[in-house]
Order: C-alpha cells, then sequence, then structure tokens
C-alpha cells in the first residue's frame, strides 16, 4: 500500500528496527504537542526529529517510498566536513520534522548505493521528492544553503 495514499510514513524504530505507519497530521505537530510517536512493537520514541540511518538494503523503502520529501546526507566517519555540516543537519530534521525527513547513509558501508548515485565527493546532499532526485549540494555548505534549497523543495 502506498504510504502517500493513507497520509501516513512509515518509520522504523531506531530500537527493534519495526516498520510503524505514522500518520503525516501527527509528524506535523510540534513537540510542545505532548504527541511523541512511539514504536508499537517496543515503545521506543521514532526518531521523526532527528536524522535516521539508511542503508544499501533500506534505502528504496526509507527513501524513495517515503510520503515525505528526504534529504539524504551521504557522509564517512573519516570526512571531517562531514562532521560539520552534521550539527546543522540535525537542527533541520528536527526544525522540518513533518514535512521532511533528513537520512544519513555512510558511504563507506553502503557502497551499492554510493554507486548508484555516483557519489564522487562528499558530503554530498541528495534531495528527494516523490521518490526522484530533484537537487544536490556537494560539501560542507552553510546551514541556510541548505534550508534554501529545502524551502524550494518544499514550495
Amino acid at each position: 500500500m502506498n504510504p502517500t495514499a493513507t497520509g501516513s510514513q512509515m518509520i522504523r524504530c531506531a530500537g527493534c528496527g519495526a516498520a510503524n505507519r505514522v500518520p503525516i497530521d501527527k509528524l506535523q505537530q510540534g513537540p510542545d504537542s505532548g504527541i511523541v510517536p512511539i514504536c508499537g512493537r517496543c515503545k521506543t520514541p521514532l526518531p521523526v526529529r532527528e536524522p535516521f540511518t539508511v542503508t544499501d538494503a533500506s534505502f528504496a523503502d526509507e527513501v524513495e517510498q517515503s510520503a515525505l520529501p528526504v534529504v539524504v546526507d551521504m557522509w564517512a566517519e573519516w570526512c571531517g566536513p562531514c562532521r560539520m555540516i552534521a550539527p546543522a543537519l540535525d537542527a533541520i530534521a528536527a526544525e522540518f520534522a513533518g514535512r521532511l525527513r533528513v537520512a544519513k547513509l555512510n558511504v563507506d558501508q553502503n557502497p551499492a548505493t554510493s554507486q548508484r548515485f555516483e557519489v564522487q565527493s562528499i558530503p554530498l546532499l541528495v534531495f528527494f521528492k516523490d521518490g526522484r532526485e530533484v537537487d544536490r549540494l556537494i560539501g560542507a555548505v552553510p546551514k541556510g544553503e541548505i534550508v534554501r534549497r529545502i524551502q524550494a523543495l518544499l514550495a
């Protein structure tokens, strides 16, 4: 079933790995609302206001089938500029929760997806809407530029 048709987003639990269907209207409510989506299996809070990890195995389900636009941070542990933009991406994930998701893909651990998207330089931010790549940013760019691209993506 297409998650967009039901007005929900599939969110994988970081604790137990279970897939959880979360209504988009619940995702769009801020943390002050007191509504925090939790995993149906283990009751752990779901990662909806922070970046989540994707792999070669989960990329299609988590990014290309997402009802929400997704920004994928293609990075590596040894990459200094990748570490420089990580706090901005954490903040963006919280600020745009319910309208956009931020994913992180370690290029060293996920060579198939890295090769598929022809990753030659990192950090690389790849913007997806309706399951398709629509934009890219290469390098440690300022948060303002990332937000500008996101606003264009959401327009």
